[in-house]
C-alpha cells in the first residue's frame, strides 16, 4: 500500500474510533429506554413495526451488521490485495453464520421461509449461494454444493468431519477451524512494516479461541487431548502449537488455567466457570485492540483492531435493544452490557 493510501487509511480509522463506545458510553446508553435508543440510532421505522418482540430483534440485529458493513466497504477502499483479503476472511464469519443456519435448518427440517428470516443480508464478497443451498435435499448436498465455490476448502473439511462422526457439533466445529486457520493464513501474508502488526492481532485473536475451545472440547465435551488438539488452531503469539500439546494433556479445568502461560494466567485466576472464562479473555482481546488502535501505525492492524471493537459495540446495543423489547429487568441489561459483574452482587461496579 503506498504512504498515501496507508495515511488516508489511518485517518479514516481515527475518524471512526471516535464513534466507539467506552464504559461513559455504554453507562449513559443503558439508562435509555427503548425509544430515545430507537431515535438515537434512527431504528423508529424498524421498532414502530407490528411486530413481535423475536421479529422486531431480528429486524435491529441486520441494521446493526448493516453499519458494520458500511464501515468495512469505507476501510477496503484504499488497501491493497493483502488487506482486503484479510478482512473480508474476518468478515466472512457471517457468512459461515448462514451456513450454520442453512446446516441446522436442514437437520431439523425447517421451511425456506423460516430459514430465510434467520440469515444474514450480505454484500457479494462473502455472500453464500442461498438459492442453490435450499436446494440441497440434506446437509451432505448442501456441503457438496459450496465445494464448488469459493468456501469449498471449509465445505469439504466440514463434510468430511460430518461423514466421519454424524454429529452437529463436529461439523460447526470444522467450520469454526477453517475459518479460523484461513483467518491466520492471511496475516502471514503481510510483510514489512505491517506484518508484525496485523500478527499480533491475530495471534491476540486465535489465543483467546484456542482457550475457550479447548477447555470446551476437554471439559464440557469429554474430547481426549489428541481430539481437543485437533481441533484447534495454534497461533503464533502465547499459544503456539506446543503450548496447546501440553494444556490439552492437563484434566482438570482449574489446573488447566493455572499453567497458563502470562497475561492468561493472572487475567483468568479465579474464574471457575466458562462464562467468567469468556468474559475475561473477550476483555483481554478488547484491550489488544484498543491498543493497537492508539498506539499502532499499521493502517490495516488498525482497521482490523477498529471492526472487532465496533462489533463488540454493536452486539452490546443489540443486547440492550432486545433486552428492551422484552421487558427485562434493568440489573439484567447492566450484567449484559458489562457494567457489573456476573458473578457478584448486583449493583457493585465491574472491575475495569
Amino acid at each position: 500500500m503506498s504512504a498515501t493510501a496507508e495515511a488516508y487509511l489511518n485517518t479514516r480509522v481515527s475518524a471512526m474510533a471516535a464513534r466507539l463506545l467506552d464504559p461513559a458510553g455504554m453507562s449513559e446508553l443503558c439508562q435509555l429506554d427503548l425509544p430515545a435508543l430507537a431515535e438515537r440510532f434512527d431504528l423508529e421505522p424498524l421498532l414502530e413495526e407490528p411486530l413481535a418482540p423475536r421479529l422486531k430483534g431480528r429486524a435491529v440485529e441486520q441494521t446493526l451488521l448493516q453499519l458494520l458493513l458500511a464501515d468495512l466497504a469505507v476501510l477496503l477502499r484504499p488497501l491493497d490485495a493483502n488487506g482486503r483479503a484479510l478482512l473480508l476472511a474476518w468478515v466472512r464469519k457471517y457468512a459461515l453464520f448462514n451456513l450454520k443456519t442453512l446446516i441446522r435448518g436442514k437437520l431439523y427440517g425447517l421451511d425456506q421461509a423460516e430459514i430465510r428470516q434467520q440469515l444474514f443480508d450480505l454484500p457479494a464478497q462473502v455472500r453464500l449461494p442461498h438459492q442453490e443451498l435450499y436446494r440441497a435435499e440434506n446437509v451432505l448436498e448442501l456441503l457438496r454444493v459450496l465445494e464448488a465455490g469459493p468456501f469449498r476448502l471449509i465445505a469439504r473439511q466440514a463434510r468430511e468431519s460430518y461423514e466421519q462422526r454424524r454429529d452437529p457439533f463436529v461439523l460447526e466445529a470444522a467450520v469454526d477451524q477453517r475459518y479460523y486457520a484461513e483467518l491466520a493464513r492471511q496475516a502471514k501474508q503481510f510483510q514489512g512494516a505491517d506484518a508484525q502488526a496485523v500478527q499480533r492481532l491475530v495471534g491476540a485473536l486465535l489465543d483467546r479461541m484456542n482457550l475457550l475451545w479447548l477447555l470446551r472440547f476437554r471439559f464440557s465435551f469429554r474430547f481426549s487431548p489428541s481430539e481437543a488438539f485437533y481441533q484447534l488452531v495454534p497461533s503464533n503469539r502465547t499459544l503456539h502449537r506446543e503450548r496447546l500439546l501440553a494444556l490439552a494433556d492437563i484434566d482438570g479445568f482449574e489446573e488447566l488455567l493455572e499453567a497458563l502461560p502470562e497475561p492468561l494466567k493472572s487475567r483468568l485466576a479465579g474464574a471457575n466457570n466458562m462464562i467468567d472464562v469468556q468474559r475475561r479473555a473477550g476483555a483481554l482481546l478488547l484491550e489488544e485492540c484498543r491498543r493497537t488502535l492508539a498506539t499502532g501505525r499499521s493502517g490495516v492492524a488498525r482497521a482490523l483492531a477498529y471492526l472487532i471493537l465496533r462489533e463488540h459495540d454493536t452486539r452490546l446495543l443489540y443486547a440492550l435493544i432486545q433486552g428492551r423489547l422484552l421487558r427485562l429487568p434493568q440489573e439484567t441489561l447492566d450484567i449484559a452490557m458489562g457494567l457489573v459483574e456476573p458473578n457478584c452482587p448486583l449493583g457493585l461496579p465491574a472491575a475495569a
